[in-house]
């Protein structure tokens, strides 16, 4: 093949746009993959990153420096969140959280550009101002291991998941009053319908999935599921729901109408994260123990794609870039 060809095809591979942001978790890289499953690029983040997050414009990612691989090791962990420019995909600076510390799970409300993110050391809730990088506010959560975090309607309540209390904190973030709602074993991820006025959390070792009037605050209705869901997301229709199965090595749907599991696809490895694509019809499942990456089809709940990450990475949570 002539020397010009080879160059334009070297030249044409380097330049193809990310498709997605992989938190490496053990590597402490946030990775750039193309949509065929090529690792384009990387950047150095904190140690044992967990969580990462867009800005409101999609121009930043804000990744949890928790500093332990799991949140069940003891020790002190870290203390910053990484700040990561998508143009360059670049680190370009932390928002440093000074006594608190073991970042884990995040929510932005675009309106106000403030983040809330829960800790593990000291237990709680820390409200970040973004236009500053400061911390504004810290809640008391009133429970253990405080892991996955969501805004209410309007953003004026905060739901925490006390994964070691077997609750969701219910924060009014004005007035930081707290009204604990028992769920199940081991709470991890929430979503909540676009009116705002239901919140579906996980529970992973009870193998259930809680449905929250966020009127009332209470629970009015479980789903019982095959394995332990830890991470969820809605259809665009909001007629399914979408979970990994952290225990098993599978992804699972369940139907909102009659509140029952429907369907799921086995996967090469125990999935740690889900998320799915802006368009609803793929979820990307972080395999961290397996180094891999899976892509499940939602339409067809087939699994679509398998993609290997490097050696000892631990591929977790997965966004699809713009």
């Amino acid at each position: 093949m002539p020397i010009f060809l080879l160059i334009l095809i070297a030249t044409l591979a380097l330049a193809q746009p990310p498709a997605m942001s992989v938190v490496e978790k053990k590597s402490g890289m946030l990775a750039f993959y193309s949509a065929d499953g090529k690792r384009l690029n990387a950047t150095k983040v904190g140690q044992f990153p967990h969580e990462q997050i867009f800005s409101p414009d999609h121009k930043t990612i804000y990744v949890t420096d928790n500093g332990l691989l799991w949140m069940t090791d003891p020790g002190d962990g870290t203390n910053t969140i990484s700040i990561i420019d998508v143009a360059s995909q670049k680190r370009t600076g932390v928002i440093d959280l000074g006594k608190y510390h073991r970042p884990h799970g995040m929510a932005l409300d675009p309106k106000t550009n403030r983040l809330i993110v829960t800790v593990e050391n000291p237990n709680g809730l820390v409200l970040i101002d973004l236009n500053t990088r400061k911390i504004v506010r810290m809640y008391d959560v009133q429970g253990n291991n405080p892991h996955m975090a969501i805004f209410g309607p309007k953003a004026e309540w905060a739901y925490v998941s006390n994964t070691n209390s077997g609750a969701v904190a219910a924060i009014h973030l004005a007035s930081a009053k707290v009204k604990l709602i028992p769920t199940g074993k081991r709470p991890q991820g929430a979503v909540m319908t676009r009116d705002g006025r239901t919140i579906y959390v996980t529970n992973i070792d009870s193998k259930t999935i809680s449905r929250i009037d966020t009127v009332k605050n209470e629970v009015t209705g479980e789903i019982q599921t095959s394995g332990g869901p830890a991470r969820i997301a809605f259809t665009p229709d909001e007629k399914t729901l979408v979970y990994n199965l952290q225990n098993e090595e599978g992804c699972a749907f369940a139907d909102v109408a009659t509140m029952k599991e429907v369907g799921s696809v086995k996967i090469p490895g125990k999935p740690l994260s889900l998320s799915l694509s802006r368009e609803g019809t793929k979820a990307y499942l972080g395999l961290q123990d397996s180094d891999k990456i899976a892509i499940v089809s939602v339409p067809s709940r087939k699994l679509a794609k398998v993609i290997t990450s490097p050696p000892k990475s631990g591929p977790d949570t997965i966004l699809e870039l713009p």
